[in-house]
Formats: C-alpha cells, structure tokens, sequence
C-alpha cells in the first residue's frame, strides 16, 4: 500500500506532463540547455527501451521458471524439451517459440515446420540475391525476343512485375511448381533432398551445414520483407527515403528519441495521422516506462548482491534478508 500511495502522488501530483516529454525541472541530472537535455534524454530513452525489453524478459523466465534469474534447469515440465537436441536450435536464444507453437510436443510435425522454415528460408536467399545482383549485373540480350524486350529493360525490385510478361511469369511459376510437387518432397528429414555434393551423408556434418543455412534463411528471410516494405514505400529497390515524400512520419524525423540505425520507426503506425502532440504525449508515456522499467531491472540485479540490513518489517519480523529476488517477493 505505501509503495502504491507514494508512486500515485508522484504519478498524479508531482510529476505531470508539462508538453516537453521527461521535463520535470530537473537541472541538476537533466541540463537548462535544450540541446544538451535532447541528448541526454535521447541517452535515456535508448536505455529505458533495453531495460523495457529486460524486464519483461526477466518476468517472462522468472514465471516460467521460479527463479529470477530464469534457471532453465527448474523447468522440467517444458513441453519444449523434446527439441532442445533438434535442428535450428542455435546461441544465442537456443529453442526459441514465443507464439507457442510447439507446446503440445509433436516431434513430426516440430519437423514438418523445419521442413517449411528451411524452404521459406532458400527461397528468400534466392529473392536477396535478386534483389542486389540486378544492381550490379544484368545478362546481355533480349528476355523476351518477341516483344523486343531486353533484360536492361527491366527494372530492379517490385517495379520488375509489371515489366516481365504474363508468358515469363506462367514459366516461373509451372518450374517452381513441377520441383515443390515432383521432385523436391518431404521425406521426413528437414532440408534433405538427396544434394550430398552440398549437403553430406555424415548426419553430423549435415546437421552444421543445415544449421549455418537456417541461420542464413532466417535472416533472409527478414532482409527480404524489409526490401519489399522499403521499395513499396519509396518506389526504390533500395529504399530511398527521399523519395517517399508523402510520409507523414516526415513530421517527426527531428523529434526525441528517433535515434540510429532504424531512424524513425513506428511498424505499428500509431503516428500516421502526424499530430505532434500526440506523439509528445506517446515519446513522455514511453519515457516514463523506460525509468520504472530502468528501476525494475536493477530492482532484479541488485538483491543478488546487496540487501538492506535490518528489517523490512519490524512489527512481523521481517527482514530484508527474508525477502527472495524476483516475482516471488511479491508474495
């Protein structure tokens, strides 16, 4: 109750928006001069976001495993031990399901997934390929003799659909569908199709090349969605950002807290209507966040070193040492 009464008062009666986002007139830790404070805040946002991202983290396996520091050893009853020995199990996440997916503990159909997972994945290494090759090499002569269409002709990126013919596409789409349903099928081993000049026979040394390949189609895999979203926006296979003019996030590039390497980003498109004060008010919500979240995490690292001596409690006998690390203090 007193935690709850004190972080009301400061919530409702002390610190209050003022329409500059984390200005509370702290001059001593913050600074007078608006360049400096942009800086420093922008410091504190980019810490606030981490410590948001390890907090939850922190929740997340202290739940699941009792122990604060996530001690997978104590969670016996996962489903997802079945897979921890299994193919695309990598450092540093290891067995990584957050949607759940693998709950029930079917190991085949754990492999049918794989089996697709590593088909997504060669599939966006080719579209990568496509995308950077065509900036630097494109083959000599006609694609399309008939139409008096070159390969010069056809442009990088999503601008090429429109450009290859209806004939062209029937091809690619009659190939790829002649080796997914004919040669190319599932026989109950992810990523295996009988290529043992590029694969092998050594299980083990099959199990590293597909390992490096998965790693390689998963990042793909994420540079081809990122190629495709960038080139619809801009109209360039490239993404320039100069040329997407009707951006309404254009209003915010300036703004606190839009910050190298990813520079503005709002994937969930909550700034679309470009009100400026709206995204203050959002940017002082998200600074707010990060601090209580900034406490949170030494909140967790700190009592595996140093407790208080004395007593928490005096009138029940309770003292800081008999206070365990994690969610389990809150009982």
């Amino acid at each position: 109750a007193q935690i709850v009464a004190f972080a009301g008062y400061y919530e409702l009666f002390v610190y209050k928006y003022n329409g500059v986002p984390g200005e509370y007139g702290w001059k001593a830790i913050s600074s007078a001069d608006p360049e400096v404070r942009k800086r420093k805040l922008s410091a504190e946002l980019a810490n606030g976001r981490l410590a948001m991202m390890a907090i939850i983290g922190m929740f997340f396996q202290d739940g699941l495993t009792g122990s604060a520091w996530g001690d997978w050893s104590l969670y016996t009853d996962s489903p997802l031990r079945a897979f921890e020995e299994e193919l695309g199990v990598q450092a540093p996440v290891g067995f990584w399901d957050p949607v759940g997916y693998t709950r029930d503990g079917d190991l085949e159909t754990f492999k049918r997934r794989r089996e697709t997972e590593i088909k997504h994945g060669r599939v966006a290494m080719y579209a990568t390929i496509g995308y950077i090759v065509p900036e630097y090499f494109k083959w000599p002569g006609f694609l399309s003799p008939s139409m008096g269409l070159k390969f010069s002709d056809v442009p990088n990126g999503l601008a090429a659909i429109g450009k290859v013919p209806g004939n062209g596409w029937a091809q690619i789409v009659a190939f790829a569908g002649y080796y997914e349903l004919f040669v190319y099928k599932y026989n109950g081993v992810p990523g295996e199709y009988g290529w043992k000049a590029i694969s092998s026979a050594d299980p083990e040394v099959r199990k590293r090349k597909l390992s490096a390949e998965l790693a390689n189609g998963r990042l793909a895999m994420m540079a081809i969605i990122g190629m495709f979203f960038q080139d619809g926006l801009t109209g360039s296979a490239w993404g320039d950002w100069s040329l997407y003019t009707d951006s309404p996030l254009r209003a915010f590039e300036e703004e606190l807290g839009v910050q190298a390497p990813v520079g503005f980003w709002d994937p969930v498109g909550y700034t679309r209507d470009g009100d400026l004060e709206t995204f203050k008010r959002r940017r002082e919500t998200e600074i707010k966040h990060g601090r209580v979240a900034m406490y949170a995490t030494i909140g967790y690292i700190v009592p595996e070193y140093f407790k208080w001596p004395g007593f928490l409690s005096p009138s029940m006998g309770l003292k800081f040492s008999d206070v365990p690390n994690g969610l389990a203090a809150i009982g």
